[in-house]
């Protein structure tokens, strides 16, 4: 009788050695990637199906760095074309990657299994796309500031039509947006949180078709500007706060329910992953690398991806 539970505790053990996430202590962020791997345009994580991490900017700009799932350097993955400068990265269901571009006004889209972008949408009227946050149904929704004026900032509403190519239209809001960064949607996609540099603060929408309706302020803070952000599965929103060196965890009510410190002191955008989806990644400005840490709840975009995993 003695030898079961011996043999299931050695067999847990294993297992959980296995995924790499054992007696792992929560909120408790570690460097994860040499420093210097990055420029400081270090931006855009973004975990695909099979654990990898991807960011832009890798050595130099216009590139795409990938972090194999549990290596501790990047490689280059891809380059988008000569000009282009990629931030947000998100993937949808069927494992494409879709890439804004800041300097050429584009989404690139990267089907399952290639390298080379492609166009997936362009439109002059882009002031410069920022950062991307994608539903269940593959609607890609992008932040898109105007960093040289306090307001004048946008959203973007992007779907795939018939021919596979992105149609996508400036969505509509009942107040006057300011620099629109951080985005990313409630766990079941009715609400759409948006951080604002120059205010501070972050705002939530409900969804109809293309309009941004019912403006509510979740929470503003009195310092540090506030930049890239993502919903757990509980609706809880995790904020990078660029020069403060914390991640800032907020309920969908506004509370702060806890801040992260972090290694390097300027983080710029975070992303969930790990085998579990509890890992969550953050690229860091200063050091130009990028570290982790175990959250106790998994991200809503890997329970998305992964069907059975939450």
């Amino acid at each position: 009788m003695r030898l079961i539970p011996a043999f299931l505790i050695a067999f847990t053990a294993f297992f959980a050695s296995r995924s790499g996430v054992a007696d792992e202590a929560l909120f408790v962020s570690k460097r994860i990637t040499p420093p210097g791997e990055y420029t400081s345009g270090i931006e855009g994580p973004a975990v695909d199906a099979s654990g990898n991490l991807y960011v832009v900017n890798f050595q130099q700009s216009g590139t795409i760095g990938k972090l194999a799932a549990g290596a501790s350097q990047s490689q280059l993955f891809t380059s988008l074309p000569a000009g282009s400068i990629g931030n947000g990265i998100r993937f949808d269901r069927q494992g494409r990657m879709y890439v804004a571009d800041f300097k050429k006004h584009t989404i690139w889209v990267i089907a399952s299994g290639e390298t080379a972008p492609r166009l997936y949408f362009h439109s002059d009227r882009f002031n410069q796309p920022n950062d991307l946050a994608i539903a269940a149904d593959g609607t890609l929704y992008a932040s898109d500031p105007r960093f040289a004026t306090p307001a004048g900032g946008q959203i973007w509403r992007i779907t795939r039509g018939a021919d596979g190519k992105g149609q996508g239209e400036v969505m509509s809001s009942t107040r006057r947006l300011g620099v629109t960064n951080g985005i990313d949607l409630s766990p079941n996609g009715a609400t759409l949180y948006v951080s604002e540099s120059n205010s501070r603060q972050v705002w939530a929408y409900r969804l109809d078709g293309n309009k941004l309706l019912d403006p509510r302020l979740v929470r503003g803070f009195a310092d540090f500007e506030v930049d890239g952000l993502r919903t757990d599965l509980d609706g809880r929103i995790y904020l990078a706060r660029l020069s403060a060196g914390k991640i800032a965890i907020i309920g969908a009510d506004g509370s702060l329910q806890r801040e992260v410190p972090l290694i390097g002191k300027q983080p710029t955008n975070l992303t969930f992953g790990g085998p579990d989806g509890r890992t969550v990644f953050v690229t860091q400005k200063e050091g130009r690398f990028i570290e982790a840490f175990r959250a106790d709840r998994p991200g809503r975009e890997p329970c998305l991806q992964v069907p059975g995993m939450c």
